[in-house]
């Protein structure tokens, strides 16, 4: 009897995974179909069902796709030690998350009036320390940082509102182009990250096209902010990278 296959869509629906991001693992040599049928459509065992838990468990611990690929590719590779060790791992995630849980519901029966606030049970959970380096790394304590810094301070949870669903908005458009395979040297996607720019000009801090390019690159060479962009589709951060370069190169002619 021969060993039971799922076809793609089957993939898609039992793991959440789209399709296209499938078809995206297949491409770099991440996740290959055991085999195809003779018309070419790709067919998963039950082998490659296990693969791709473990490269779901290991996106959710921050590892990018390339690390990912030479973790579960090398030939030492141990599925079953690598299990344990993600198990510790997501087993110590969720203990924080318990923590910032407790910490969030201990703000919320304040404001209810429900009890009195007990100002150290508020952070429990959270470690802020770990990202001053970071910020002090890239913004330096200059005038961009104190400029965000003052303007978001300002801005009531309608701004908020207002402002999340304008980025929203132009992501989606950005990560349209992208599905449609346009390069990211065309005009239009050129003048999305211009847009891109302007919008960050606008709510945050004056943002030259030197500085926009500097962040076109920590879209792609920081995990966080690639999967973040990547919730709208694979690629959409080295997309919109690659488009926020070609606009600065535009803009210098």
């Amino acid at each position: 009897m021969a060993a039971e296959t799922y076809k793609v869509k089957d993939v898609a629906r039992l793991s959440g995974v789209t399709v296209r991001t499938l078809h995206h693992y297949d491409a770099i040599g991440l996740l290959c179909p055991t085999r195809r049928t003779s018309a070419g459509y790709r067919l998963y065992a039950q082998a490659d069902l296990l693969r791709l838990q473990q490269i779901l468990v290991y996106r959710e611990l921050g590892l990018p796709l390339e690390k990912i690929k030479m973790v579960v590719s090398d030939p030492q590779f141990d599925a079953r030690a690598a299990l344990v060790e993600q198990r510790a791992q997501l087993a110590a995630k969720a203990e924080q998350t318990r923590d910032m849980i407790r910490a969030v519901d201990a703000a919320l029966r304040a404001l209810q009036g429900d009890e009195d606030m007990n100002t150290e049970d508020l952070f429990d959970g959270f470690d802020p320390k770990k990202y001053e380096a970071e910020v002090e790394q890239r913004w330096g304590g200059g005038a961009e940082y104190a400029e965000s810094v003052r303007r978001t301070k300002s801005y009531s949870k309608d701004d908020w509102v207002r402002i999340k669903a304008e980025t929203h908005d132009l992501m989606q458009r950005i990560a349209a182009q992208h599905e449609a395979g346009v390069p990211p040297t065309d005009p239009v996607a050129m003048d999305l990250a211009e847009e891109h720019r302007l919008q960050i000009d606008r709510f945050y801090y004056p943002c030259s096209h030197a500085m926009h390019g500097n962040l076109g690159q920590m879209y792609t060479a920081d995990v966080r902010f690639r999967d973040n962009l990547d919730e709208y589709g694979d690629g959409v951060a080295a997309f919109l990278s690659a488009a926020i370069e070609a606009n600065g190169q535009r803009a210098e002619r």
